[in-house]
């Protein structure tokens, strides 16, 4: 099995405990409010199927790319808000069944592109590996405000090592999200995932470093959890700076969450 179809197949995964979730819901309980601000379920099972829309038209339609990329330019700060409310107008049953469609079409896509070929994005291009890996991000932060809307209970995984990838990848396009220089060295990251295996990135020797839980982390790289409910423990002022920015997904800083 490639790196690609290893993402691909939790990608899989993660997007069939959510859809288990949420296929029961009747037209109240797709109204239901999640912890991002002014979403409720609709809104996030729309813009994951938005988003999934537009990596293949990314992948397959300069043309229906570049709307999207006008779009996004006449309003930087509202087009995503407007996509996911316009898209939530629908019934449940028609959100999930373009959910359906859009990831599907997603995979397959994917697996077509030519090695070696990088795909247009919102940020810089990305190769089908780290396009599939950004979509399991997504996914499985906007499936945790789904499980807590809806109040259930989704065991963590040891699929969180993607989005812990990519926290990892994304640390000095962290700190120039906030006008702020990337540090020169590298850290040492070492992080303890839900089975209890050890993931390291970085020097084994460098000055700053970073520990704590895996699970936590992926929090706080989609800021879904403010770092001071977190497991997360930094040493030096740069890598303390980092959890403070931390970033995983593309596009301005977002609102971060309030500590409990």
């Amino acid at each position: 099995m490639s790196v690609l179809d290893d993402v691909l197949a939790d990608l899989a995964a993660e997007s069939d405990e959510l859809d288990a979730l949420v296929a029961p819901l009747d037209e109240a309980g797709w109204r239901q409010p999640t912890p991002a601000a002014g979403w409720d379920i609709a809104h996030q099972i729309v813009h994951l199927a938005w988003t999934d829309q537009a990596a293949v038209l990314a992948a397959t339609d300069k043309a229906g790319w570049d709307e999207i990329v006008l779009q996004a330019i006449a309003d930087v700060d509202g087009f995503v808000d407007a996509a996911a409310d316009e898209g939530a107008k629908q019934t449940g049953a028609q959100i999930l069944a373009e959910w359906r469609a859009a990831r599907s079409a997603l995979g397959d896509v994917l697996r077509a592109v030519p090695a070696g070929e990088k795909l247009p994005w919102f940020g810089p291009p990305m190769s089908p590996t780290s396009m599939a890996t950004a979509r399991f991000m997504e996914t499985w932060a906007h499936g945790l405000d789904v499980t807590e809307a809806l109040g259930a209970e989704r065991p963590p995984s040891d699929r969180v090592r993607h989005v812990v990838h990519l926290g990892v990848r994304t640390r000095n396009f962290s700190f120039g999200a906030h006008g702020l220089t990337p540090p020169a060295d590298e850290f040492r990251v070492e992080l303890k995932a839900p089975s209890g295996e050890i993931w390291a990135f970085g020097p084994e020797y460098a000055a700053q470093t970073v520990t704590g839980s895996a699970y936590d982390f992926a929090l706080l790289v989609t800021q879904r959890r403010h770092r001071d409910d977190l497991d997360l423990t930094a040493v030096g002022a740069d890598a303390d700076r980092w959890l403070d920015v931390a970033q995983a997904f593309a596009g301005p800083p977002g609102e971060k969450r309030k500590p409990s």
